[in-house]
């Protein structure tokens, strides 16, 4: 298959971002926020007129979810915490993994049931092929309670809900394994299914959202582009981005056509594009993220 080459445009900026990562789309808001987990920073796009600022966070930033009640849960290296704008807030809410003190929260979303699935993975100067295993896949409920599930990660990453919320997918980017697991009411898990494996001359699945129809879109670290996956875990298009290392990707808009993806520029002092957020045209619809209950 031939990869597609539709429109990309990268966010006009003056900055870049070392490791752009958690993308979620506001309706509340009309805004696009996305995080640096190694720049600490929070950034807010206006998607009325493209205006962009950011706040300093105190901590490495994985992710940022919405709260049904109004603000937003964030994943720092030290755990979840309730977060709000304005004025700046941050409450802690608590840490899924103190006896991994190496380790830090990575990527996440909240279900249809307005729970929260984290993933976590080492937090480490060595290379990454010396990292342990000592990811997990968590989940915080409405109550605030947390339970640990698919443990033996190295680096966790997605997650992603198919459109009717009975499928959870999830990555372990290191091993290039993408699995898939039954989602039930309760917030319990089914086995783990295999359902991706990519070689490293692919890249590394890493962000991942799902569109109306159930394609798991996934952006590829090292591999410069996003792809579309149908249910049945055949490839159904590949879309190439100018910078090696797409990080993740998400649907926005009030029609949820829109969509954006983030990027590192991590290692890549001479390529003016790493780091940059970018918006492609995908010829796709997305589905509304999900809100956390608690």
């Amino acid at each position: 298959m031939t990869p597609e080459l539709p429109a990309v445009r990268a966010i006009p900026r003056d900055t870049r971002d070392i490791l752009g990562e958690g993308l979620l789309w506001s309706a509340r808001e009309n805004a696009l926020f996305w995080t640096d987990i190694l720049g600490r920073k929070l950034w807010r796009m206006s998607l009325a007129d493209e205006s962009i600022r950011h706040l300093d966070m105190p901590e490495a930033i994985g992710w940022i979810i919405e709260r049904a009640v109004g603000g937003f849960v964030v994943g720092l290296t030290s755990g979840f915490y309730r977060l709000d704008l304005d004025p700046f807030r941050l409450e802690f809410i608590a840490n899924p993994q103190p006896e991994r003190p190496g380790n830090r929260l990575n990527d996440a979303k909240a279900d249809a049931r307005g729970r929260i699935w984290a993933g976590s993975m080492p937090f480490a100067d060595q290379p990454a092929t010396n990292w342990p295993a000592s990811g997990a896949l968590y989940c915080l409920d409405a109550s605030g309670g947390i339970t640990r599930h698919d443990d033996g990660i190295t680096i966790a990453n997605g997650p992603a809900f198919s459109p009717d919320g009975a499928v959870l997918y999830h990555t372990d980017s290191r091993l290039g394994q993408v699995s898939k697991f039954a989602l039930h009411a309760d917030g319990t898990l089914g086995p783990r299914e295999p359902h991706l494996q990519f070689d490293t001359a692919q890249g590394s699945p890493d962000g991942m959202t799902c569109d109306r129809e159930g394609g798991l879109w996934i952006a590829f670290y090292a591999g410069a582009k996003v792809a579309r996956f149908n249910p049945d875990g055949s490839l159904d298009r590949e879309i190439v981005l100018p910078t090696p290392q797409i990080t993740n990707v998400c649907f926005a808009g009030e029609d949820l056509s829109r969509m954006f993806v983030t990027s590192a520029g991590d290692g890549l002092p001479d390529d003016p594009l790493a780091g940059a957020l970018f918006e492609i045209d995908a010829g796709a619809t997305g589905v509304m993220a999900h809100q956390y209950l608690g």
